[in-house]
This record gives C-alpha cells, sequence and structure tokens, in this order.
C-alpha cells in the first residue's frame, strides 16, 4: 500500500486547520431558499407534463413550463396522485448533489403538492 503524499512544510504533529464556513445570513438564506423552490416548480410542472394542457402557447410549443410555474402547480398539482408526486420528489432527492446547502436541501423535502402552497 502507498502512503498518502506528504505535504511540503507540514510536519507530523502540526493540526490542520479548520475554517468554519461562514454563516447564512437569514436574507441569504430565504433569497436561496425562493430561488431553489420556483426551480423546483418549474421542474415539477414538466416532469408532470402540465404544459400539454397549458393557455399559454410558448410553454407547449416549448414543451416544459415557461410561464408562471407557481400558478400553474398550484392549479393542476390536485390532478397527480400522492404517489406520484412522492416518487417525483425522491427522485430530485436522489439527485441532489453531497454540496448543496442547507436552502437547497430544505426547499427540495417538500412534496409539489406542498411546495405549490407556499
Amino acid at each position: 500500500m502507498v502512503p498518502p503524499p506528504r505535504y511540503a512544510g507540514r510536519d507530523e504533529e502540526e493540526p490542520m486547520s479548520k475554517q468554519t464556513p461562514k454563516k447564512l445570513t437569514p436574507e441569504r438564506y430565504a433569497a436561496r431558499f425562493h430561488a431553489e423552490k420556483a426551480a423546483l416548480q418549474r421542474h415539477y410542472c414538466s416532469v408532470f407534463k402540465f404544459w400539454r394542457m397549458c393557455v399559454f402557447k410558448k410553454c407547449r410549443k416549448a414543451r416544459a413550463c415557461s410561464g408562471d410555474a407557481q400558478v400553474c402547480l398550484k392549479r393542476r398539482v390536485q390532478e397527480i396522485a400522492r404517489e406520484a408526486q412522492w416518487q417525483a420528489r425522491q427522485h430530485i432527492l436522489a439527485s441532489t448533489p453531497a454540496q448543496a446547502g442547507p436552502p437547497e436541501r430544505g426547499a427540495r423535502e417538500f412534496l409539489p403538492a406542498a411546495l405549490a402552497a407556499l
């Protein structure tokens, strides 16, 4: 087994410095949470293919939500079975990167119906 490389200028006894990450201000946390919420709402509208029955031509043409995702999700999410919503959320949680911050992780915990009510 090959030993790990030694770092120049470091002694065995010298502890490595650990910098604590900067705390998020409440304003910055809220901004990141709302940005993630908006992205998730648009994603859920596209996943559930709400664009098929959308009144906006640009949504149908793009085959994705291109309008107000919050209104669209709030109006149509009750048509989707809870099991399908849960599976969509599980897919989102599984694809969440390890370095995602607390605001993004918090927003991804909501089911689409709860996200529409926020």
